[in-house]
């Protein structure tokens, strides 16, 4: 993974970008398949189902690191494999789900660009929704390292 990281906050969105050390297949395959996810991304091992296609839903336990477990739950918005994938999340009395986009672009074959984009409706929200998403991509990181050298 290349150290930069960019933050892009307009109104009440963010931008991430990193360079992460891995093919974008690798990525992908990291973010859209349960067993892989659950070992990067904090969910509780059986609590993570994917349907990873249009309309297709998705759920997982987080768990946090004092212990603590709750359910999230989503469908994915659109899924164009090894480039894009827009991820719903269900936010409790709101008609429309949270979606945050992820855009991924293969640098060299052994690199991969991936760019994380959210709109919130406040800025307590992005900033709650960029903290979480910044925690991802240095967890993905983490994971995605680890598998190299295995």
């Amino acid at each position: 993974m290349s150290p930069e990281q960019t933050t892009a906050a307009n109104g009440f969105s963010y931008t991430l970008t990193r360079t992460l050390d891995a093919p974008v297949v690798k990525v992908w395959r990291a973010w859209t398949t349960a067993e892989q996810y659950a070992r990067w991304a904090g969910a509780a091992a059986e609590s993570v189902e994917m349907d990873v296609r249009p309309s297709g839903a998705w759920k997982a336990t987080m768990v946090t690191p004092d212990g603590g477990q709750f359910p999230l739950t989503g469908s994915y918005l659109e899924v164009a494999e090894n480039r894009r994938l827009v991820v719903g999340m269900d936010v409790p009395g709101k008609p429309e789900p949270a979606a945050m986009t992820m855009e991924l672009d293969e640098q060299d074959g052994r690199h991969t660009q991936i760019v994380l984009h959210q709109a919130c409706g406040t800025a307590q929200e992005r900033d709650m929704a960029e903290q979480g998403s910044t925690m991802l991509l240095d967890s993905l990181s983490a994971f995605l390292a680890a598998e190299t050298r295995d």
